[in-house]
């Protein structure tokens, strides 16, 4: 009988002890690519060098370590198309694309590698451009993998692209909508030419740790089988 409760205390311990691992989050370092939608930021369902925005429209980048799209960091500052583009007059046969360019916090940032200022900037460019051709026309170099994900803006970061981070040093949730230094409030004209997977630990500590729910649930089974084989010798 003493047999039968270690075996099934074990097995209950187990699937605990096996989702310890599973604990730590892990996530991509990425630029992700959004889309202004009024007032807030939604998550672009095209890439950058397939969707064609309209003139007046608002597109941003956000670097950021995140563990998926639903995880994902989005653009800081409030500016919009007037704003950015107050500079830059309209012009017959070309469009006027928006751009809030957030390079992300030092939690974010490979190492030895510190994050610029975010910026904002006025892209005009022909009707048919994409918004990769925008983002070239006032944000160069950028910097693409074989596969043509978007590794690089304005050069940041210098090395890496979409690569997997441990747990540990996956951004707490506070860590990744610290205020932006540049406010998203500045804006720079374009010139007229034009040339294309993750974030906060959601559920663990952000040390990297088993989480308080597996601790507690491994807590639960040893009292459980305690009392068990407490109960197994009494009845012996």
């Amino acid at each position: 009988m003493i047999r039968r409760t270690v075996v099934l205390f074990l097995a209950a311990l187990l699937p605990l002890l096996a989702g310890a691992g599973q604990a730590q989050a892990t996530g991509y370092r990425y630029w992700s690519f959004w889309e202004r939608d009024g007032g807030a930021w939604t998550y672009a369902t095209q890439g950058p060098s397939l969707a064609r925005p309209s003139d007046g429209d608002v597109q941003g980048f956000r670097f950021s370590v995140s563990e998926d799209s639903a995880d994902a960091a989005k653009p800081r500052g409030t500016a919009d198309f007037a704003a950015i583009c107050a500079g830059t007059p309209p012009r017959d046969g070309e469009k006027r694309v928006a751009l809030v360019i957030d390079f992300g916090t030092p939690a974010d940032a490979p190492a030895g590698e510190a994050p610029p200022a975010g910026r904002t900037a006025c892209a005009r460019v022909s009707p048919d451009a994409t918004t990769a051709d925008a983002l070239a026309a006032v944000a160069k170099p950028l910097r693409y993998d074989t596969s043509a994900l978007l590794c690089a803006i304005a050069g940041y970061p210098e090395k890496g692209c979409g690569e997997q981070v441990s747990g540990e040093n996956v951004p707490a949730p506070g860590e990744k909508d610290t205020p932006n230094p540049s406010g998203s409030s500045g804006s720079s004209d374009s010139s007229d030419s034009s040339d294309s997977p993750g974030s906060s630990d959601s559920s663990g500590s952000s040390d990297g740790g088993p989480s308080l729910g597996l601790v507690a649930g491994i807590a639960v089974v040893v009292l459980l089988g305690a009392a068990a084989t407490w109960q197994v010798r009494r009845r012996g």
